[in-house]
């Protein structure tokens, strides 16, 4: 079994399909078949032999490579899409609904018309879908989406002057957070860090991972653990703890040279010791002796 991954027209989704026998190209425009009905692709990978158990469902399958009729049907659908949300726009200012249209999407079938738009609350459009089935007498279905996706609809150049990720190959949105920037000691600024969508922008998460490790590395460093140094033989958590024990092991030096001084009267040297004992002995043996002279009267 082959599949192949294909890029969908609205918006931007990436898929796995089946091909069968039919044979594609990097780049090759084909009509493939979805769970929304029949729709417009281009190939993004090349098919590819897969395990039978890892192939999709046969609802997602290549239906055939699109040729000129095709090319044709896509420019009108585009025209009817237009036409499309002209009429959705008249109908939201007419039944005062608060939204806004984002973008207007019809399967390559033509049995189906799906809108996109943007609402901060719940919507009631009950109505609305009433009165545009029977203006345009298709399927309708009308879907909520957030501001990130509305950017991926709608496109756009990004702060760096090239396309937007979101809208040129993004698939998923990831969460993104202030720390991201922090880490990476950008500026905290909202209107520097954040995208056309209004959110932070996508590629603080890209070298996220990289900057967290650098943390790490930097981090265990710091830590406490068991080491030895050149000076002390035993284990001690820390290069730091060494040189607190060895300082708690040393005689605590004298703080100035008064305390020196006070400590030297305080505690005599050992000759002054000694020379004051030989007085003493020569004081006691001439008191309780004979005269050192040694003559008579």
């Amino acid at each position: 079994m082959e599949v192949a991954r294909i890029r969908l027209r609205k918006p931007n989704r990436l898929g796995t399909f089946r091909c069968g026998e039919v044979r594609l190209k990097r780049d090759d425009s084909c009509i493939v078949q979805s769970d929304r009905g029949q729709e417009w692709g281009e190939c993004v990978l090349p098919p590819e032999p897969v395990l039978d158990t890892a192939a999709p469902s046969a609802d997602f399958r290549v239906m055939r490579k699109a040729n000129r009729h095709d090319f044709n049907t896509l420019d009108m659908i585009r025209g009817e899409e237009r036409n499309a949300r002209k009429v959705c726009e008249a109908k939201i200012a007419q039944h005062r609904l608060d939204m806004k249209l984002v973008d207007a999407e019809y399967t390559f079938d033509r049995r189906k018309v799906v809108f996109y738009f943007t609402a901060e609350d719940r919507v009631d459009f009950r109505e609305l879908v009433r009165d545009l089935a029977h203006e345009l007498r298709v399927r309708i279905e009308l879907r909520h989406i957030q501001v990130r996706d509305q950017a991926k609809v709608v496109g756009g150049l990004g702060c760096c002057g090239r396309e937007l990720c979101c809208a040129a190959w993004l698939a998923d949105f990831k969460p993104i957070s202030m720390r991201m920037a922090k880490r990476q000691d950008l500026s905290l600024n909202p209107a520097k860090i954040s995208g056309q969508c209004g959110r932070l922008l996508c590629c603080l998460s890209y070298e996220d991972e990289q900057y967290g490790g650098k943390k790490k590395k930097s981090g265990a460093s710091d830590s406490p653990e068991a080491s030895k140094c050149e000076t002390c033989p035993k284990e001690c958590p820390s290069p730091l703890l060494n040189a607190e024990l060895a300082a708690e092991e040393a005689p605590e030096p004298f703080a100035d040279e008064a305390s020196q001084g006070a400590n030297a009267a305080a505690s005599p040297a050992p000759e002054q010791g000694q020379r004051r004992k030989r007085r003493k002995k020569k004081r006691s043996g001439g008191q309780g002796g004979a005269p050192a002279g040694g003559g008579t009267a």
